[in-house]
C-alpha cells in the first residue's frame, strides 16, 4: 500500500488538500513536517498520531522533520483551547525541547543515512526578525477576515468572558511562516497535523504560494475520542505521559491494557505498525472471546515496547523488552492473583516494576503509625486529610498484611475504615511486605528496610 492508502485503511485521514496531486507527489520521497509545542517536559499519548504519522512516512522513504515550538510555545495555539494557555519562559522551552528531544528519538530515526529524521527548532528562523518586518513581509499576506472565519478563533471570540488575545491571535502566522521557512529551506512540501490544525495549516499553505509561488500541502489526522465520547489520553489520575518519570511504565501498560472492547481494534491501527493481517486475525480473535483479551495484550505490549524499549535508542525487536516484560509481571500478579498465594518473589517482582516505596522498619514499631498517615507517606493519597477521606468511603482503602482483628488469618486484603488504625511490624507479610489498595486500579506495595 502506499502511505496514503495506509493512512486511510487505518482511519487516519481526516483532510486533505489536493488528494490526487499528492498522492502523485508521494510517488517518490518527499519531506515532510508536524509540530509540537513544548508545553511540558514530556510528550503524552494525545500527542502519539501524528507522531507516529511522521514514523510511518519515514518507513517508507520519505524525509520527517519534528518542529519544536520554541518561538509558537512562547505564545501558545488556541485550537481546542477554551482560555488561553499559561506563558513559559525561553528557559523552561528550551528545558522542555531537550527532554522531549529524547523521547522523539524512540519515534523516529535520527540516525539513518537515507532519509535521517531531524528536529529543528521554529525560534531559530523567529528571533531575528522584528516586528515591523514580521508585519511588512508576512502579515500583509493575511486577510483579517478570513483569520475571524477560523473555527478556533471565532469560538474563542463568541464567547465574551474568556475572548482571545492578539497574541493567541498571531499564531496562525507564526505557524503559517513556519512551513513557508520549511519550505524554502527545506524543500518541505506537506505538513500533517491534528484535525483542529486546519486552519492553520491551510493558512500556511496560501502563505507558501504567495511568497514562493510553489504548491505545498496539508493532511490532517483525526483527534482521537474514546468509544464513550471521553477525551483519549486521560486516567483517573490524569494525562498519559510518555516520560516514564511522570507516568511508570507499568502505568503506561495499564492504561492500554484497559482500553475499551469498543475501541481496542482502531487503537490496534492507530498506535501500532501491524500489519492489515495481524489486525485482521486479532479482530476475528476478539469478536470471537473478548473475554480473553488478548487483542487489549498485544495493544499494550507493542506500544509500551515502543516507547519504553529494553535500551533507549536501540533498534526495536519483536521480542518483548525488559521494561514490558516488567509491567506485564506485575499486572499479572496484582490484579490476578490473591493475596494468600503470593511469595516473596512475588512481592520483589512488585517491588522491582509495580508501584513500590520503602519505609524504615522502625516506623513500624509501637504503636505503629496510623492508617492514614501511612497512604499520604507512600502517595496514596496528597494529604492526611484526603487519606481519611479515603479511609471513609465504604471499601475505599484496602490492607493486605498478615493479621486481621482478630488476628492468626491467612494474608489477605480488607477493608479498613478507621483513619487511626495502627499499622505495625506484626502486620508485614514475610516479615517485610505490606499491600495497599485504593480503589480498583491504585495501590502500593511498602517495604520495610
Amino acid at each position: 500500500m502506499s502511505i496514503l492508502e495506509e493512512l486511510q485503511w487505518r482511519s487516519l485521514v481526516a483532510d486533505c488538500t489536493d488528494t490526487a496531486e499528492l498522492t502523485r507527489k508521494l510517488s517518490t520521497p518527499i519531506t515532510l513536517y508536524c509540530g509540537f509545542d513544548p508545553t511540558a517536559d514530556s510528550l503524552h499519548v494525545g500527542n502519539l498520531v501524528p507522531l507516529l504519522a511522521l514514523r510511518r512516512f519515514q518507513l517508507l522513504g520519505h524525509h520527517p522533520i519534528a518542529v519544536a515550538g520554541g518561538a509558537t510555545g512562547c505564545i501558545g495555539d488556541p485550537s481546542g483551547k477554551s482560555q488561553e494557555r499559561q506563558l513559559l519562559t525561553p528557559e523552561v522551552l528550551d528545558h522542555n525541547i531537550a527532554s522531549v528531544k529524547t523521547q522523539l528519538a524512540k519515534l523516529l530515526d535520527f540516525e539513518t543515512k537515507q532519509n535521517p529524521a531531524r528536529l529543528v527548532d521554529n525560534a531559530s528562523w523567529t528571533k531575528n526578525i522584528s516586528y515591523l518586518d514580521f508585519l511588512r513581509d508576512i502579515g500583509k499576506y493575511f486577510s483579517v477576515n478570513q483569520m475571524v472565519a477560523k473555527e478556533s478563533v471565532r469560538a474563542r471570540m463568541e464567547d465574551r468572558e474568556v475572548g482571545i488575545s492578539y497574541t493567541e491571535f498571531s499564531y496562525m502566522l507564526l505557524q503559517a511562516f513556519d512551513f513557508m521557512v520549511l519550505c524554502r529551506d527545506y524543500n518541505c512540501e506537506l505538513q500533517i497535523g491534528g484535525s483542529d490544525q486546519w486552519g492553520n495549516i491551510t493558512a500556511g499553505i496560501e502563505l507558501t504560494r504567495k511568497k514562493l509561488g510553489r504548491q505545498v500541502f496539508g493532511l490532517t489526522l483525526p483527534l482521537i475520542t474514546n468509544a464513550d465520547g471521553s477525551k483519549f489520553g486521560k486516567s483517573v489520575t490524569g494525562a498519559i505521559w510518555l516520560d516514564p518519570k511522570r507516568t511508570s511504565v507499568e502505568d503506561f501498560y495499564q492504561f492500554w491494557i484497559r482500553t475499551d472492547d469498543r475501541d481496542v481494534i482502531r487503537y490496534l491501527k492507530f498506535f501500532t505498525f501491524l500489519s492489515r493481517d495481524e489486525i485482521y486475525v486479532l479482530e476475528k480473535k476478539h469478536a470471537e472471546d473478548p473475554g480473553a483479551r488478548e487483542a487489549h495484550k498485544v495493544l499494550a505490549k507493542v506500544v509500551t515496547d515502543l516507547l519504553h524499549p529494553a535500551k533507549s535508542g536501540s533498534e526495536q525487536t519483536n521480542e518483548t523488552s525488559v521494561s514490558t516484560q516488567g509491567a506485564i509481571i506485575a499486572a499479572e500478579i496484582i490484579y490476578h492473583k490473591p493475596l494468600e498465594n503470593f511469595t516473596e518473589a512475588d512481592f520483589e517482582n512488585l517491588r522491582k516494576h509495580g508501584h513500590s516505596k520503602e519505609i524504615d522498619m522502625a516506623v513500624f514499631a509501637e504503636p505503629g503509625i496510623h492508617l492514614a498517615q501511612l497512604l499520604f507517606r507512600v502517595g496514596l493519597s496528597r494529604s492526611v486529610s484526603e487519606a481519611r477521606k479515603d479511609i471513609s468511603i465504604d471499601k475505599g482503602i484496602k490492607v493486605g498484611s498478615m493479621y486481621e482483628i482478630p488476628p492468626n488469618q491467612p494474608p489477605r486484603l480488607r477493608s479498613v475504615i478507621n483513619p487511626i488504625f495502627p499499622i505495625k511490624a506484626d502486620h508485614l507479610i514475610f516479615n517485610r511486605y505490606l499491600l495497599l489498595r485504593k480503589g480498583k486500579k491504585n495501590y502500593v506495595v511498602v517495604t520495610a528496610k
